[in-house]
């Protein structure tokens, strides 16, 4: 069976495109920055913090539970929400050294 074409490509830039996929949607910059202005966890529905249904803002959630951006922990029937912070840490050096590895040389013009 032939590879999947994303696994023709270094693991290193496989993680970074599923980290930065669970930045495409401002709905999961808003969660991320909802949280991060908050400073606590969340037990609320985030979903009265944002212009969509409870279901969308769920999968927008589970999106960024599973590259481990937040993290949401179940007590009795809420759902406590906080940012993963060591995550959002190792996420700002991807980003910083991804960021370094394609900056144009100014003699190039770019």
């Amino acid at each position: 069976m032939p590879k999947a074409k994303v696994e023709l490509f270094e693991k290193d830039l496989q993680e970074s495109a599923l980290l930065f996929k669970a930045l495409g949607h401002p709905a999961r910059l808003a969660i991320l920055r909802y949280l991060s202005e908050t400073k606590v966890c969340i037990s609320g529905d985030i979903s009265n913090e944002l212009p969509l249904s409870r279901t969308t803002v769920n999968q927008h959630l589970k999106e960024l539970k599973s590259q481990g951006l937040i993290k949401g922990e179940i007590e009795g029937s809420r759902t406590n929400y906080c940012l993963n912070a060591p995550r959002i840490k190792e996420l700002k050096k991807i980003i910083e050294h991804f960021l370094c590895e394609i900056e144009c040389c100014e003699n190039l013009g770019c």
